[in-house]
């Protein structure tokens, strides 16, 4: 890396934005966590339905499902809100949330239920979707956990945590867990699910401007990898306090 080439917040290439969870953020959602990751925070809770989408009625396993919504002053200009139904964008990353997070969960175990995740941005400054992942394993846990400890499901329930980060190409820089102004102006911008266990959920990469080598896309998957592994261990540190 050039010596002279700074990000926009100083951070190093590798080093993701302070992370903090707060968990039991709402009193009411079976499972509730803000994450805030920069100066980004969403808003993540979890509602326990004790019934399943009338496809599944019968099956004898339950079903996860995901919503995402923006406030309208969650970014730096009034965003109208969707009044009218979630705009592509929003159903974009609903679905992202809800496949990445139904791998976190063996449904075989759930029972006839069904967990829905709402995850709502009150500020935005890049990396919404992953942060949305990532504090919406936290709350899915917390509303498991309490499932657990009644006896009402088995710790099977939950399979390893899953977490999500960015990674990107930023005048010609590999770099971890962008903020919207680097995102903004990234030549490659990449989303990565990851579980504990080091197993890809979801890859999403794309060249913004200039087509990318395979040697830097291995570079981004291993800082990825590198990001991920972090966001697990401060996952299970707020879940076992």
């Amino acid at each position: 890396m050039e010596s002279n080439w700074q990000r926009v917040d100083n951070r190093r290439a590798d080093e993701i934005r302070c992370v903090r969870f707060f968990p039991g953020f709402i009193d009411y959602p079976e499972g509730s966590v803000l994450i805030q990751m920069g100066k980004t925070r969403v808003l993540c809770n979890v509602t326990i339905q004790n019934a399943v989408p009338s496809w599944m009625v019968g099956k004898e396993k339950g079903w996860m499902t995901a919503e995402y919504s923006m406030l309208p002053r969650a970014t730096h200009t009034r965003n109208e809100r969707e009044t009218r139904g979630p705009g592509a964008r929003s159903q974009e990353i609903k679905r992202l949330v809800g496949r990445s997070l139904r791998a976190a969960i063996d449904l075989n175990f759930l029972g006839e239920r069904t967990l829905l995740l709402d995850c709502d941005v009150l500020q935005a400054d890049g990396g919404t979707r992953t942060a949305s992942i990532t504090g919406g394993y936290v709350a899915i846990a917390i509303a498991l956990n309490k499932l657990i400890q009644n006896g009402e499901c088995r710790p099977e329930v939950l399979k390893p945590p899953v977490a999500a980060i960015s990674a990107g190409i930023l005048d010609g820089q590999v770099i971890l867990d962008l903020c919207y102004e680097e995102d903004s102006r990234a030549e490659v911008d990449m989303n990565v699910v990851m579980n504990a266990t080091g197993e890809f959920i979801e890859v999403q990469g794309t060249a913004e401007g200039v087509p990318f080598q395979r040697s830097q896309l291995n570079t981004l998957l291993d800082l990825a990898e590198t990001g991920i592994s972090k966001l697990i261990k401060l996952q299970k540190s707020i879940l076992s306090s």
